[in-house]
């Protein structure tokens, strides 16, 4: 079974206009919501096999979250900042393992997202969290196929 976990980075701080975007850090929204969400995925029985994030700091933080949650370090990779969706998913897939989350941003996580759903997602919050799961062992075959199911939480 391959499972994939698509995070957008929880509600970033807009107060310092000066600060660069790769730097803002999460508000207080988003320090609330980050550990939340971490842990209703861990409340699943959810088990992740690796955690990538961009290295912006809102992303890096909110996967801190859900790599204590569950228990796995966050493997911060800089291209996935700003990423389009089919280098979210390409990150995924060369990880190698079957189970994988990935923390980013829009528009690439909503785009992504949305492909995998066929079209049933069509933004992705802040914090959401989506959980695609395929039968197939094998990245090439499930990246090439619909999922088997798939599923969407948002903080209330």
């Amino acid at each position: 079974m391959t499972k994939l976990v698509l995070v957008r980075h929880a509600k970033s701080d807009w107060g310092d206009p000066d600060l660069d975007d790769h730097d803002r850090p999460l508000n207080h929204r988003g320090l609330r919501d980050a550990p939340r969400m971490a842990a209703r995925l861990a409340d699943t029985g959810f088990r992740a096999d690796a955690i990538l994030s961009s290295t912006a700091v809102r992303a890096a933080t909110t996967a801190g979250h859900f790599g204590e949650a569950l228990g796995v370090p966050v493997e911060l990779q800089e291209d996935l900042y700003g990423a389009p969706g089919s280098v979210l998913l390409r990150a995924a897939m060369e990880r190698g393992v079957d189970s994988v989350v990935v923390v980013a941003h829009d528009p690439g996580m909503s785009m992504l997202a949305g492909a995998l759903s066929d079209g049933a997602i069509g933004h992705m919050p802040t914090c959401a969290v989506a959980l695609f799961t395929w039968d197939e062992d094998d990245w090439d075959v499930a990246s090439a196929v619909p999922p088997s199911s798939w599923a969407l939480e948002t903080p209330e």
